[in-house]
């Protein structure tokens, strides 16, 4: 489990005092100090070296490489996969998954069975014979159809120019009984095409009822899979515990809520490496993560990463806690700055977020101060927190912050379905020419440019994004705008405002988008309606353009 460097690299002596080239980083949670452990040119050497045992053809996932310091004073390296390896959660050789697994083995084997077992009955539902008997009948009937039709719009020509000609030639009797004739003919080829109809249905119906049963049970089954797989997931947190340097367990349920915990969280490298090390009396020394095998639109081979943003962030402070290295630096976060709360009652409270304030905390230590962050430590309920929207740090105006997972729930269900009618107001770095109207573009995140968005047109890029916009007030080189976005995609306002494809003027003070000096980004979140989850009440609630 333990390797000497030489195992990897010879002569690491010049590496040795070259400096950091990263930090991973997290707040301890008892104390706010930034806890930090350094990604260095010798573990960055080590990492490179046991990438060139992988198989690059293998399916990609992150690998780790963990530099640390025995009791003896020796130096180690510990390596560590994400998720499975060759199949196995466990692998001789390689850190071992952090504690608790074994104590539900007998149940995840159960539900993995089953959900394999319902795996293969969706599959043999989707392979039924009649729904390949149905779309070949379909087919047919669709080619069918289309010589019918054809047959009869020539019919109908004909008719239509020997009406013509009849209207010229005939008159009176000859004529009324012309016509009827031709009319008789339209109606006899309508029953026809109605008689096809029917007895193709009659003939697709049993075909048809058979596929609509196979795909009722499919969506049980797949609803059945979704619960197995919640259940399982939601055991394991509870029973995963991580350990770490002041020798305090935690299981990762205590983290945040296990709704929101997504898969896989706890089989990641860093909490393997760091659990492993804080349980073996090990000190850490440097770290490094990287991808490798298939990459993906996210992830390139054999590039380093940081730690992954949804499932080991949250952990890192925790994990880190009870280091006392020369390393380490800290910092303190004032979490009692009030703030101006417009609402507030057992299921919600709404802020006024001021600007240069994070809606939630960031990924590195020097984001950690948010909305989200200071009313987690004002409330005695403060874990339940749950953001339910987002407001850019650069803008100011109504946040939503709901008391439970449910009542989270209920509210970004309003915001998918455009139920949440929001106004922000802004003014522009120039003259407007139109008073009002609509903004419809594609909206796209360059991974390689983070967070900067761009309008992409390519298919199966961009996303959709629409904003309504109203001219307020006129001013010298400034337009005073009421914008009233009904998609809610990251930067949508700054962009549409900036693009020349939108309104093509910055809103004044964004420097991603635009160049302004202006001190702040002038863009507030103004009003905001919804429906209440608890009283289903409508709420409406406004605070003033500070600027």
């Amino acid at each position: 489990m333990l390797y000497d460097i030489s195992d990897f690299i010879k002569n690491e002596d010049h590496l040795l005092s070259l400096p950091a080239t990263y930090w991973y980083e997290g707040i301890d949670p008892k104390t706010g100090q930034i806890l930090k452990l350094p990604r260095t040119p010798l573990v960055e050497a080590i990492a490179r070296q046991l990438m060139q045992q992988l198989n690059p053809h293998d399916q990609g996932k992150m690998y780790g490489v963990l530099l640390v310091k025995t009791a003896s004073d020796s130096l180690k390296v510990l390596k560590a996969f994400s998720g499975f390896l060759n199949r196995h959660v466990e692998e001789k050789g390689w850190a071992s998954s952090i504690s608790g697994r074994e104590s539900i083995l007998l149940e995840e084997k159960r539900i993995v069975i089953l959900l394999d077992e319902l795996k293969a009955k969706i599959k043999r539902l989707q392979s039924i014979k009649e729904r390949q008997e149905l779309i070949h009948l379909e087919h047919q009937f669709f080619l069918a159809l289309e010589q019918l039709k054809d047959q009869q719009k020539q019919s109908k020509k004909i008719r239509q120019e020997k009406r013509l000609y009849y209207s010229e030639t005939l008159a009176d009797l000859a004529l009324k009984k012309a016509l009827d004739q031709l009319n008789n003919q339209s109606y006899t080829e309508s029953k026809r095409l109605k008689k096809f109809k029917e007895q193709w249905s009659e003939k697709l119906r049993p075909l048809q009822d058979k596929v609509l049963e196979a795909e009722q049970s499919i969506q049980h089954i797949k609803q059945r899979r979704k619960a197995l797989s919640r259940q399982l997931q939601t055991q394991m947190f509870h029973a995963y515990s991580v350990t770490n340097f002041g020798g305090d367990s935690r299981t990762l349920n205590t983290f945040m809520d296990s709704i929101f915990l997504p898969t896989g969280t706890g089989e990641c490298c860093a909490p393997k490496l760091l659990h492993y090390a804080a349980t073996h009396q090990l000190i850490p020394l440097a770290m490094a993560e990287f991808w490798w095998g298939k990459g993906n639109k996210d992830k390139v081979n054999g590039q380093f990463y940081q730690a992954c943003e949804e499932r080991c962030q949250p952990l890192m402070g925790f994990l880190l806690s009870g280091l006392n290295t020369a390393e380490q630096e800290s910092s303190q976060v004032d979490w009692d700055i009030s703030l101006d709360i417009l609402w507030e009652d057992q299921s919600l409270i709404i802020i006024n977020k001021p600007e240069g304030l994070l809606s939630v905390p960031g990924r590195y230590f020097d984001k950690q101060d948010s909305v989200l962050s200071r009313l987690r430590h004002q409330y005695k309920d403060g874990q339940e927190l749950r953001a339910v929207h987002r407001l850019d740090e650069e803008t100011s105006g109504i946040l939503i912050i709901a008391r439970k997972g449910e009542i989270q729930a209920d509210l970004s269900q309003q915001f998918r379905q455009r139920k949440i009618h929001k106004i922000y107001e802004a003014i522009l770095a120039g003259n407007l020419c139109l008073d009002q109207g609509i903004i419809k573009l594609p909206l796209w995140g360059n991974p390689h440019q983070r967070p900067y968005q761009e309008v992409n047109w390519e298919k199966g890029k961009g996303k959709p994004s629409v904003t309504r916009f109203k001219v307020l007030k006129r001013e010298p080189n400034q337009t005073r705008i009421e914008f009233n976005p009904l998609t809610g995609r990251t930067h949508q306002l700054r962009v549409h405002s900036a693009d020349a494809q939108g309104l093509g003027i910055p809103i004044l003070g964004d420097r991603l988008y635009g160049s302004s000096a202006y001190p702040r980004l002038c863009l507030h979140a103004r009003e905001l309606s919804f429906i209440h989850p608890t009283t289903h009440q409508k709420i409406t609630l406004q605070c003033k353009t500070p600027f």
